[in-house]
């Protein structure tokens, strides 16, 4: 009988030292993909997470749970003597460290990449920043700060209204994606060509701008002129607030569908081949050769009314109905999914990509799955780590402290 093959990442051990999203969402993804994950946590209080908007008393919160599937949690405190006696032992056996403490906290504490590189020279030592090297790379970075400043905010919203976040977490879970791309890049490099590790290094700023491109493609189509696909144009020289409007070579726009609650609308693209097909469907072929919607160019200067016309088509049926109608004839839409339907969505988790998880201590839970699905390393999805849960299954059994070395770093406070 032949056995199941080694996941991805089998034989990787990540130390991972961060906190809260942006760190613990890069390593989580590693976890799954086979990769073994030693959480590094404060003992007694490990990550600020466990106890941030708990929905139950005395046990980890969601935001712990959903963050850190598939790892091991070590309690060490590493500014002591015994918790740098640890991870002596532990650094050598580890292909990757990952970090997003503040400026200047490990390199205080003989954790810097210089001196960890003299002493482990395999070792990629991975960061998440706020900011690159220049005028803030010492300011404090949040997921709004960093959408303020990667160019997500400045392009979001209604053209008439206020700068607004998104609801996707693009700076902390977005830069997660970012820096686990670069950390499994740099293990190709150590492994195919340098045989040493090096410094890898994601920025808050840097990713929600790299998700950005599109603005930044529209920022420079400015000076060829004014951007027809846009509902209002510039003002003050930079890309205007779009609202709903595609930005892509396509119109688009969320329209509102029946019975009218928040979340009843479908988004629809409205490309040329539709046009008379979709006017068909709504039961208004005179639109067809109206003068004013007749070709691709008339409807542009015309968006506002032609998508007014939609909606009063799509406002008489449920968002469902609309899309199973306009599916069927070839025209792009989409329902508006709200997280109550995400999370009920049958194909998202027969795909894994909405999983159930059984965890000791709160009973089972939902979260969000891995997004990448690889044919021959499924996802075995495993609960959020307990504090401290593999400490001495760590110390005792892979990096051979004796029973009266763990009752000493015990008494010390080490872990």
């Amino acid at each position: 009988m032949s056995s199941a093959p080694p996941k991805a990442l089998s034989g990787v051990r990540i130390v991972d030292m961060t906190h809260v999203q942006s760190g613990p969402s890069c390593t989580q993804l590693l976890a799954w993909l086979g990769a073994d994950v030693i959480k590094v946590e404060p003992p007694n209080v490990g990550d600020i997470t466990r106890q941030q908007l708990r929905d139950r008393p005395g046990v980890d919160s969601l935001y712990f749970t959903m963050l850190n599937s598939n790892k091991r949690s070590l309690t060490l405190n590493f500014k002591s003597a015994g918790g740098k006696k640890v991870l002596e032992r532990l650094l050598p056996t580890a292909d990757v460290l990952v970090e997003n403490f503040g400026p200047g906290v490990l390199d205080r504490n003989g954790l810097g990449w210089e001196d960890l590189h003299a002493r482990f020279p395999r070792l990629v030592y991975a960061s998440v920043k706020g900011f690159g090297p220049g005028e803030f790379e010492d300011a404090k970075a949040y997921e709004p700060i960093a959408q303020a400043m990667g160019g997500s905010m400045s392009t979001t919203g209604d053209p008439e209204g206020p700068p607004m976040v998104t609801g996707a977490q693009i700076g902390d879970s977005g830069t997660g994606v970012h820096l686990a791309a670069a950390i499994l890049a740099a293990l190709i490099q150590r492994d195919r060509h340098t045989g040493t590790g090096q410094r890898v290094v994601c920025a808050m700023q840097d990713s929600v701008l790299n998700l950005c491109r599109v603005k930044l493609r529209d920022q420079q189509r400015l000076g060829s002129g004014p951007l027809a696909e846009y509902p209002v144009q510039s003002e003050d020289g930079a890309v205007p607030r779009s609202g709903n409007a595609s930005g892509g070579g396509h119109p688009g726009s969320a329209l509102r569908c029946a019975p009218g609650g928040p979340n009843d609308y479908v988004y629809l693209i409205l490309r040329p081949a539709e046009w008379a097909i979709l006017c068909k469907e709504m039961g208004r072929e005179e639109l067809v050769d109206h003068p004013d919607y007749a070709t691709a160019e008339r409807r542009v200067d015309h968006l506002g009314e032609v998508f007014s016309l939609i909606e009063a088509w799509t406002s008489t049926l449920t968002k469902w109905e609309v899309y199973e109608r306009l599916n069927g004839i070839g025209v792009p839409c989409g329902p508006v999914f709200d997280t109550r339907e995400l999370l009920e969505d049958r194909s998202l988790r027969d795909r894994g990509l909405v999983a159930t998880v059984d965890h000791p201590e709160r009973g089972s839970y939902r979260t969000v799955g891995c997004p990448m699905q690889l044919s021959d390393s499924p996802v075995e999805y495993a609960p959020a780590p307990l504090l401290g849960q593999h400490t001495k299954e760590l110390l005792a059994h892979e990096l051979g402290f004796a029973d009266e070395e763990i009752s000493a770093l015990e008494a010390e406070g080490a872990i």
